[in-house]
């Protein structure tokens, strides 16, 4: 019943998913049944598989609801597909998975508070909750108001955006170390009191708006480096080697330049000294639209798109198209680009293509890895 050439031969393939076949459910199950067996290995060692600055957040009454929820729609929907002979050999995976976390204690398994600080650690909690939410509100968003209608979720090249999503969300404890680090060291002489004062007593909304305009003026000069810097357009070339846009595209990032930019556009953040709740909604916010904006959507919103960042404004970013090389670099505020010259200036609504020109970028996380280092262009 279990086929492990099977599992391989899905993983890595690609294109749309035949129906009535159990494929959907199967995969469905399968997914939510790795991620509740994760969840419970994330409870019986929180020291080592959490998130410090979101182990302070948790509800964990919430957070064991939402794993009993996960594995009764996993074992349910394998074992439907077992009963009917609907894909056996991936739901009976899923199955496996669902009851080796139930063995582990499942959703009530006992958590150890006591540990020291600092302990080293991965954040697969936040991989867990990034995935499982990403995945269900833009998977969502795509078949609602997909762009590309004959885009199916597992594109060509998916595995390879999956894997960079990973380690980019597991590393995630790593780079906030790194960057606070690098923070301190270089920028903390940077601010007066005086400007730190006044910046931490503007209201909310005044000081969302001034933190998103902070960071995106760092993310515009910082981005429009990548593109006009050799040495940096090798490290950002992997991110822009994505051909289809999708919500897992934003992924493809070498972990070189993800370090180099988190800690240029936090930098100014910390040093300028706003308010823990300004910086929690500005997280959010760089979050969704991160995501958002690299997704398979049909979005433009009206004049709006003159003020922030929509998918149509940095899909252009992305694009193969001449009149798009080297434009759009904004993250969050579309203005910056009309008012610096580097917006796209064309006639039709949409670009044709994605990628670099001449396509040299090799797929696959591990050559992405090395091919700055490699690259002989």
């Amino acid at each position: 019943m279990l086929d492990i050439d099977k599992l391989n031969k899905l993983a890595e393939g690609h294109g749309e998913l035949q129906r009535g076949k159990g494929l959907v459910t199967g995969i469905i199950a399968l997914t939510l049944g790795i991620l509740s067996f994760l969840a419970v290995l994330v409870f019986l060692f929180p020291q080592y598989l959490s998130t410090p600055e979101l182990r302070k957040s948790y509800d964990v009454n919430v957070m064991r609801y939402v794993l009993l929820a996960a594995m009764v729609v996993a074992g349910g929907l394998s074992l439907v597909n077992i009963v009917f002979n609907r894909t056996r050999w991936l739901s009976s995976f899923a199955f496996l998975l669902v009851a080796a976390a139930a063995l582990l204690g499942g959703h009530k398994v006992n958590v150890d508070p006591n540990f020291p600080d600092g302990t080293p650690y991965i954040g697969l909690d936040w991989f867990i909750l990034d995935l499982l939410g990403s995945s269900l509100i833009f998977i969502f968003i795509e078949k609602l108001f997909a762009l590309r209608k004959d885009q199916p979720i597992f594109r060509a090249e998916w595995q390879t955006d999956f894997h960079h999503f990973i380690v980019n969300h597991m590393i995630v404890g790593f780079v906030l170390l790194a960057t606070n680090l690098a923070v301190h060291e270089f920028f903390g002489w940077a601010a007066n009191d005086g400007i730190r004062g006044w910046v931490a007593q503007l209201p909310f909304w005044a000081g969302l708006l001034l933190i998103v305009l902070v960071a995106d003026l760092v993310q515009y000069w910082t981005h429009r480096a990548y593109h006009e810097v050799p040495l940096l357009w090798r490290l950002h070339a992997v991110h822009h080697s994505v051909k289809s846009m999708d919500w897992m595209a934003g992924s493809r990032q070498h972990i070189l330049e993800l370090l180099i930019t988190r800690t240029l556009v936090l930098a100014p953040i910390f040093v300028l000294g706003f308010s823990k709740a300004v910086i929690d909604a500005y997280i959010i916010i760089v979050g969704f639209q991160a995501v958002f904006n690299h997704c398979n959507v049909s979005v433009r919103l009206g004049p709006l798109r003159y003020l922030i960042v929509t998918p149509n404004f940095h899909h252009w970013h992305h694009s193969q198209d001449d009149e798009a090389i080297d434009k759009n670099y904004a993250a969050h505020y579309a203005f910056l680009d009309y008012l610096f010259g580097t917006a796209v200036k064309s006639d039709r609504l949409w670009p044709e293509r994605y990628g670099v020109v001449g396509d040299y970028v090799p797929n696959g996380f591990f050559k992405q890895l090395k091919f700055p280092f490699t690259w002989k262009g």
